[in-house]
């Protein structure tokens, strides 16, 4: 097989998989490393390289879940609190092997869309590269992500898009 047959074939088969779907077996770091790393590859405008990611794994990423749930609780209106959707953001992020928070840096050199656009492309890669590995991922860019900001130490111009979670498949 060619190159192009194997990278249309890895496009192909790229989909989001759920934490639900993972295993329990943990994902060498150095195949985490090689993921980030293949974000860097991403085409950006006057190469400002917008994107910063952050991977928790571990108590770091059992924090996080406490810190989303509680986030949850303290932002929903008591009438549309609901035990499900607090029990699953738990649920989510401890079910995944590693989670990386998706932050865009806006340098402004170039217009914020493109920063956006090129912080996207980046995550693709992510997701490209998780495929062949055959590593379970997707991207998730659920509200909370905005009361983050002392915990990923985001800046003014700084906006985090979601969270990007991985884990082993059967």
């Amino acid at each position: 097989m060619n190159k192009a047959e194997i990278l249309k074939e890895i496009i192909a088969q790229r989909r989001s998989i759920f934490p639900k779907d993972y295993t329990d077996a943990e994902i060498p770091q150095e195949l985490i490393d090689e993921i980030v790393s293949s974000a860097t590859f991403a085409p950006n405008h006057k190469r400002t390289k917008p994107w910063r990611f952050k991977i928790f794994r571990g108590e770091e990423k059992a924090r996080l879940a406490s810190e989303m749930q509680a986030i949850y609780k303290a932002t929903q209106p008591e009438q549309l609190f609901l035990e499900k959707k607090y029990n699953d953001i738990g649920f989510k992020i401890n079910k995944a092997d590693a989670v990386i928070s998706i932050v865009v840096n806006f340098s402004g050199m170039v217009p914020e869309w493109e920063e956006i656009a090129a912080t996207s492309m980046a995550v693709q890669n992510m997701y490209l590269t998780c495929t062949a590995h055959e590593i379970g991922c997707y991207w998730s860019s659920p509200k909370i992500v905005d009361h983050l900001k002392e915990s990923l130490t985001i800046e003014e111009n700084q906006k985090c898009l979601g969270l990007f979670y991985m884990g082993r498949l059967d």
